[in-house]
């Protein structure tokens, strides 16, 4: 039994807000963590391929099967106490992105290796898109707020107005802001086109000013599907 528990994996993560509850009791009792997270790409490749394989059974109806889709619940506003001064659309290029933030001494600094452009295989002149956000005398609460939610993406959606939507820890989804300024339709358009070339990679900054002195917080995202 020794050697068994010797061989246990230290951590286990789960993608389903489902099955958080269910695997938590199963792996607390032997001393295994459980992080909630989207990204879980070894997981979800090896559901995808099962998929193929679920077709070909006996007796498949022939009913759509999607494992990793989840229900996605409708946006809502993000807390009013924490919104900022302003906001603006921004980018930088790939070889200057860990140069600028990675040995910053920001409070809150999310580069995970997975994302880092050279891992992405990014060419070096690539524009990485972002968001930044200037707290002003809110800049830290927003950043531990963020930092709660578990930020995985932001994402430009057009509509009556336009809007621009943070999707967070499993399945949450939140409304940073609304425009319908032309000139900033333009930019979140361009945020999205670079999103694309950058393949999926962009940053969220929250910082008290537009300075370049402090940064509250800093993220890289990417969409996981």
């Amino acid at each position: 039994m020794a050697g068994s528990r010797e061989n246990l994996p230290q951590q286990i993560q789960v993608f389903r807000p489902q099955s958080v509850s269910l695997i938590a009791a199963a792996c607390q009792p032997l001393g295994i963590a459980v992080e909630q997270t989207r990204r879980t790409p070894a997981l979800k490749q090896l559901l995808q391929e099962r998929v193929e394989t679920y077709r070909k059974l006996e007796g498949y109806t022939g009913q759509p099967y999607e494992p990793i889709q989840l229900e996605q619940p409708p946006p809502v506003p993000l807390p009013e106490n924490l919104w900022g001064e302003q906001w603006r659309f921004a980018a930088i290029a790939t070889f200057n992105l860990e140069p600028a933030f990675k040995n910053r001494p920001i409070p809150i600094l999310e580069m995970p290796e997975a994302l880092l452009p050279i891992n992405l295989q990014l060419a070096s002149t690539v524009s990485v898109p972002g968001v930044i956000i200037d707290g002003g005398k809110q800049s830290m609460r927003l950043a531990r707020w963020l930092q709660e939610t578990h930020p995985v993406s932001l994402n430009y959606i057009p509509g009556s107005p336009d809007g621009l939507i943070l999707e967070a820890g499993l399945v949450d989804r939140w409304v940073v802001t609304t425009f319908d300024d032309q000139d900033v339709i333009a930019a979140a358009q361009t945020f999205r086109q670079r999103q694309q070339t950058a393949k999926g990679l962009h940053f969220l900054l929250v910082q008290p000013d537009d300075s370049g002195m402090t940064y509250s917080g800093f993220w890289l995202l990417k969409a996981e599907h």
